[in-house]
């Protein structure tokens, strides 16, 4: 299976859960979930174009480039005060105990999606583009501490911006679930 699919069925069951979670959640909390279910629903629409079981739509990309943009970054750190975590939240601590690698994704994640943006243009290339998922010479973006511990090895916009859309929304994709493998609960 592609890890495009995968990784984008990861996202799409979180958004799921969250949408259920939303019920008890208020204030910063909910806003946050609602933010991440936005980005959710983003990569939910686009991810049939991505696998080829939809037309390719590179406006419907750029909307959902433009909707982790708006949602990154620190529109996304603002969202994760002190002493936010807890039920009905997904948070887990390491949020807070782990701020620096917490808020070097929310950035890296705007990044890759001004560069998603720029991609748009370049339409789908070869089924998973760029390795399936990998970055410069088959290094994993999951391990090797290129995601999962900061931004060491992280792509310019501009860099993501001249790759195939595909490419582009994997590696932007990929820092959504590094992030939920880090920082977000597991559900019960």
């Amino acid at each position: 299976m592609k890890k495009t699919a995968i990784i984008a069925g990861i996202l799409i069951a979180g958004t799921t859960v969250a949408a259920l979670a939303h019920g008890g959640a208020t204030g910063i909390v909910k806003e946050r979930m609602d933010a991440m279910l936005a980005m959710g629903k983003a990569v939910k629409t686009v991810t049939p174009m991505m696998s080829g079981a939809a037309e390719y739509d590179a406006d419907k990309l750029r909307a959902a480039a433009r909707t982790f943009q708006k949602h990154s970054g620190q529109a996304m750190t603002d969202q994760f005060p002190e002493g936010s975590g807890g039920m009905p939240s997904m948070a887990k601590a390491a949020v807070w105990e782990d701020w620096d690698s917490f808020s070097e994704l929310a950035e890296q994640l705007g990044t890759y999606a001004r560069g998603l943006e720029m991609a748009a243009e370049n339409g789908v290339g070869t089924p998973g583009g760029m390795g399936s998922g990998t970055m410069m010479g088959g290094s994993s973006m999951m391990g090797n501490g290129t995601m999962m511990g900061g931004t060491a090895g992280a792509m310019s916009a501009e860099a993501v911006g001249t790759m195939s859309a595909n490419a582009a929304f994997n590696m932007t994709t990929q820092v959504c679930s590094a992030c939920h493998s880090r920082f977000r609960a597991k559900e019960d």
